[in-house]
């Protein structure tokens, strides 16, 4: 099995990873219209506002998609696997790993965010039953 690729944080994306690693949800949050924005963005997708801020999410949600991996797009990731649309209590939607039996995996179930250190630098995000 091949080394798993992992992000590669930018300015804009920093302090995100360095929230994952320290094992919080870090989200951007537009000052003018308290809109959150996930992924990180330069400006607000919600008003188009450039103040934006960082904040900690409770990393409390609910699943509003989900799909069981059966085949890989890199050798690294042992299938099958679940990958979860996940809309945060904030309102901003996460796509990230759904840790669960697929049989147990349902569309409306409440997860809450875990991670999973991957390296010295870098924690991946992903979502456990809650």
């Amino acid at each position: 099995m091949s080394e798993r690729p992992l992000p590669r944080p930018s300015a804009l994306t920093r302090p995100h990873w360095d929230g994952c690693r320290e094992g919080v949800l870090r989200v951007q949050r537009c000052r003018e219209c308290r809109a959150h924005v996930f992924i990180p963005q330069p400006l607000c997708t919600a008003c188009g506002a450039g103040g934006l801020e960082w904040i900690e999410s409770r990393g409390h949600g609910t699943v509003y998609s989900f799909s069981v991996v059966h085949r890989a797009p890199h050798p690294a990731f042992a299938t099958p696997y679940l990958v979860a649309i996940v809309t945060l209590d904030e309102g901003f939607e996460m796509l990230a790993n759904l840790a669960c039996d697929a049989a147990l995996a349902a569309i409306g179930m409440r997860v809450r965010v875990a991670f999973l250190p991957a390296s010295e630098t870098i924690a991946l995000p992903y979502f456990v039953a809650a």
